[in-house]
């Protein structure tokens, strides 16, 4: 199974830095808020999650 990073929109900052950190811009901000908008190119390896200042990223199986 594939892992696919989950987003707390309630926690998220917007902050960006997970944007900045994907390898693969799965990422983007939407509405101030960090969202997948692309999950066919998310490796599923979880540099967003770590780099997430305030936690609201988790990395859950597909």
């Amino acid at each position: 199974m594939a892992k696919r990073p989950k987003i707390d929109a309630d926690l998220c900052t917007g902050c960006g830095v997970c944007v900045d950190e994907c390898p693969n811009k799965a990422l983007e901000l939407v509405d101030d808020k960090a969202k997948l908008t692309h999950p066919d190119l998310c490796d599923g390896k979880g540099e967003c999650a770590e780099v997430c200042p305030v936690e609201c990223i988790a990395m859950i199986e597909e």
